[in-house]
């Protein structure tokens, strides 16, 4: 990876005064930045990130952009640096709509690659680099890929999900500012690898002309970002240059950024959050953003005071660690002035806004393949936001009555669905509209057609009209503030990631004497989302301490089960599906169940006996989950 200058050094020392206070940024003008900031691309259909960054490099020059430990790019450099890898797919015969897979840790170079490749026309699928064996290899395969540009400490573990096998697209090692070697790891596949970092070097930097390569259209397919759905192995999810445009755009007209603001970032950049929002609503208004390979608690406000930070994104649990931590000196000794994410519990609201002198909080709903989201511009605890009268109409949203024993929307007389009341929970729901005026509101699924279908309800409040399904409960209230209640279906929240039960389960049964997994989520005092718990029929050659090795080998961090409990047999309905309802209401109480129940202790790295005592340290935050 080319090192370049450091344009912008971080503060010597850290600042010594508390977080000063600053003008509100939010309430109603947020919103109408937001619109006036997405404006320009719905009007023009070939404004894509791109020419932005491009724009940005002409306004704002050496002014920084990208800033790491081991790598900083000026918003001159940026755009240097994507204009070798457009240029690279262009050697490479690289066409409109093709794909490249992009496996890499959290960089500075990590943005340049795909914003580049991006610029030639070519799809970018971006691979999260905490998935394993089998899912890993689903996920590159479903994006049909010619090329694999593999950051230099992910090697191992691409190795180990091709186990031997050579890849029909060609691998090229991408050096990511780590430690590790910038080399493939031994195996057949290493022969068909080669090292980018010099290819690149060797381009021209120039700016492509329309002539050299048309540009692609807002319409045109830029990325493919995973999410877990609710069955089977990860699922790809188109996303547009529209959508590109829009999640920077409005979030940058949300926050009011500027070339004085520096977004920090630690969130992974393969999820649309970390990847697209937090950087790129810095970036298009000349400012920058510090971006982290991986969150750490100890070091988060150190790092935020050392880099002058203005801004920071956020996930739920994050923002609960932090909290946990030990007060520490300098954590109020910065310049905040809004937290951007969501996931913030109502329990923990103020408390983190109170110690860590916070002065906004940007609390908002939103999915990767969603077709709306939700804004909380009042700063009201524990809220997802509402939606502003005036923009009633833009953002059709409803929540609709749900059947859970049924798992579908209920249904009236008439076949149309029925909305709740006032603090009922429902299934929220967004009309799909191909308003080519507001490309928010287009549905672009996914690269499995039988996934896009099944997000799509049908005949809802008239005939023919169509809604996209988001999976989740949630209540509005009188006000017209709506709060997340649960997911629906088999797909739980942990850690800040989807998990997929089934997946999770299949991967359970492929452990030695597991016959039988059913996976579900579990609500854990003081913690955000669901922990994984599995229910497990077992048969000869089962052992616990196998089964935890294989978890630890097969699964990331966040979709490992903390809990185990051993069954006879798992009781089905009549309809043969398995009675999870009453598996998960008894949950993890030993006194509730006289079956095995085990935690996964990841100290004594086993399955250990959950008794009383354990749960009791739970319920006071004393063990590490």
């Amino acid at each position: 990876m080319s090192q370049t200058p450091v344009t912008c050094d971080p503060p010597a020392s850290a600042p010594q005064a508390a977080a000063p206070a600053s003008p509100e940024p939010l309430g109603p003008k947020a919103w109408i930045r937001a619109l006036e900031m997405t404006a320009p691309a719905a009007r023009d259909p070939l404004l894509t990130l791109p020419l932005v960054i491009d724009d940005c490099a002409r306004r704002f020059g050496d002014a920084p952009a990208l800033l790491s430990d081991t790598q900083r790019l000026s918003h001159r450099e940026l755009a240097l640096r994507t204009h070798r890898y457009a240029r690279w797919a262009l050697a490479q015969g690289l066409g409109k709509g093709e794909v490249v897979c992009l496996l890499m840790e959290n960089c500075p170079e990590y943005l340049a690659a795909w914003v580049g490749l991006n610029r030639a026309g070519v799809v970018v699928a971006l691979i999260n680099i905490h998935l394993r064996g089998n899912a890993l290899l689903h996920a590159i395969t479903i994006a049909q890929p010619r090329h694999i540009l593999i950051g230099d400490s992910l090697w191992p573990e691409l190795a180990a999900a091709l186990d031997g096998q050579v890849p029909a697209a060609r691998l090229w090692s991408l050096g990511d500012g780590s430690d590790a070697a910038a080399a493939p790891a031994p195996g057949e596949h290493a022969t068909a690898s080669a090292a980018l970092d010099p290819v690149l070097a060797a381009l021209d930097d120039t700016a492509l002309t329309a002539a050299e390569c048309p540009l692609p259209s807002g319409a045109d397919r830029a990325l493919l970002i995973y999410t877990s759905g609710t069955t089977g192995l990860p699922k790809a999810a188109n996303v547009s240059h529209n959508r590109v445009m829009q999640w920077s755009h409005w979030f940058a007209g949300m926050l009011a950024t500027g070339p004085s603001d520096r977004m920090y970032n630690c969130l992974p950049m393969y999820h649309s959050v970390g990847g697209i929002v937090a950087v790129g609503s810095a970036l298009v208004t000349g400012g920058s953003a510090v971006i982290r390979r991986r969150f750490s608690a100890r070091q988060f406000w150190d790092d935020v005071v050392r880099w002058d930070c203005t801004l920071f994104q956020y996930i739920g649990e994050l923002c609960r660690i932090l909290v946990k931590e030990p007060v520490r000196a300098g954590e109020t000794a910065h310049r905040i002035r809004i937290a951007c994410g969501n996931g913030l519990g109502g329990d923990i609201w103020e408390r983190f806004r109170d110690r860590f002198r916070i002065p906004s909080i940007l609390e908002f709903y939103a999915a990767t393949e969603a077709n709306f989201s939700l804004y909380n511009c009042e700063g009201k605890p524990g809220s997802l936001g509402r939606v502003p009268p005036f923009l009633a109409r833009r953002f059709g949203v409803a929540l609709v009555r749900f059947d859970v024993d049924a798992d579908a929307p209920v249904r009236d007389a008439a076949g149309r669905c029925v909305r709740c009341d006032a603090d009922e929970p429902g299934e929220a729901i967004s009309q799909v509209s191909g308003d080519t005026a507001n490309p928010g509101r287009r549905f672009e699924g996914y690269t499995d057609a039988r996934a896009t279908s099944g997000k799509i309800l049908r005949d809802v409040f008239e005939p023919g009209d169509a809604w996209y399904r988001s999976g989740d409960l949630m209540r509005r209230d009188s006000a017209g503030f709506y709060y997340f209640v649960d997911r629906i279906g088999d797909t739980f929240r942990w850690k800040g990631e989807n998990v997929s039960t089934t997946e999770v389960a299949a991967i359970l049964c492929a452990s030695a004497g597991v016959t039988d997994a059913l996976v579900y989520g579990v609500a854990v005092p003081g913690h955000d989302g669901r922990a994984g718990m599995a229910a497990l029929v077992t048969g000869p050659g089962f052992a616990l301490d196998a089964l935890w090795t294989h978890v630890e080998q097969s699964l990331p961090r966040y979709a490992r089960p903390l809990f185990v409990r051993l069954l006879s047999e798992i009781d089905m309905t009549g309809t043969f599906k398995p009675r999870k309802a009453d598996l998960v209401k008894t949950g993890f109480d030993p006194s509730a169940t006289g079956d095995p129940l085990y935690l996964n202790d990841p100290q004594q790295r086993r399955f250990v006996p959950l008794d009383a005592e354990a749960i009791a340290r739970l319920a006071a935050g004393g063990w590490r989950v």
